[in-house]
């Protein structure tokens, strides 16, 4: 179910946001040595975990609408992180970001975009004679 899904991530994006603050953990700005971080990036790492568990519990349909956006959004600063060393100035990205961003919005769009497979319940047939 795309809620479970949206949720996990979400909680992801949460721990990785509190992950970046912890400077044993991204000494020099860099998370477990490899991502790029700061408090701008942990941050918007935190709201996206915030936003998707807020979106996942509203249902299957504003889960979707999520991973739409959030698709989107990650695609366009994949792009960006590809052609500039900041995001529009706002924080840092290095190729394991840019690798990361474009794999989320693979992730996103495919769950946004796919068909629910959500079970129709089926009226129950009366079998009994008179």
């Amino acid at each position: 179910m795309i809620t479970n899904k949206v949720k996990v991530l979400g909680i992801i994006f949460l721990v990785i946001g509190v992950l970046g603050f912890i400077p044993a953990l991204a000494p020099q700005g860099m998370l477990l040595g490899i991502f790029e971080v700061d408090t701008v990036h942990n941050v918007v790492h935190l709201l996206s975990g915030i936003l998707a568990l807020v979106f996942a519990a509203r249902g299957t349909h504003m889960a979707q609408a999520f991973s739409k956006v959030f698709g989107i959004v990650y695609g366009l600063v994949a792009i960006i992180g590809l052609m500039s060393p900041t995001v529009l100035g706002l924080f840092a990205v290095n190729g394991a970001d840019n690798i990361l961003h474009i794999l989320l919005a693979i992730i996103f769009l495919v769950l946004g975009f796919k068909k629910s497979h959500q079970k129709m319940a089926m009226p129950m047939q009366d079998h009994t004679t008179m």
